[in-house]
């Protein structure tokens, strides 16, 4: 689980490190396992007013007021369904707690840099500045989201002002 292995020359960001994997609709994607701080299963979340739509609201965990992201809704991913196997993953990204919902968590795997390939450069459900890159795994494609630039995105400023108002 070391920290400190690259491949070949790789990018400072693209170092052997592990990753968690989820599903949105038919695609795979992956995060630093570094920013989740837990995973649990889909609840209700208290609405916010004039929230984007892709805001579901805030949870109380453990006494911190949590906003909840849909990805599948922020990444325009199919029909939004919640199931059993809807998870909202926990993230703790600068500071703040701020909770993702998926379809559902795969697993937890390692990623060097040398299986993080360039995400090629089209319009994409993600808009690719916050993409890593594409991990391959035997048959498997991941596409690798740079969770911390995305949750502290200006587009998601928003949230944060949702969140401060709530307080």
């Amino acid at each position: 689980m070391s920290q400190d292995k690259t491949s070949g020359g790789g990018d400072e960001g693209l170092q052997a490190r592990e990753f968690l994997t989820f599903t949105l609709g038919p695609e795979e994607y992956a995060i630093d396992i570094l920013k989740v701080q837990e995973i649990r299963g889909y609840e209700q979340p208290t609405t916010i007013a004039n929230s984007p739509n892709f805001i579901k609201g805030v949870i109380n965990l453990r006494g911190t007021i949590v906003p909840i992201v849909d990805l599948r809704i922020k990444f325009n991913v199919g029909v939004v369904e919640y199931t059993p196997f809807t998870v909202v993953i926990i993230l703790n990204i600068g500071g703040r707690v701020v909770g993702i919902v998926v379809d559902s968590v795969s697993d937890v795997t390692m990623l060097s840099g040398d299986q993080i390939h360039p995400a090629p450069e089209f319009a994409a459900t993600v808009d690719t500045k916050y993409i890593l890159g594409l991990g391959t795994l035997g048959e498997r494609m991941l596409i690798v989201v740079d969770i911390e630039r995305l949750m502290l995105s200006s587009e998601m400023a928003l949230l944060d002002d949702a969140v401060d108002t709530a307080l």
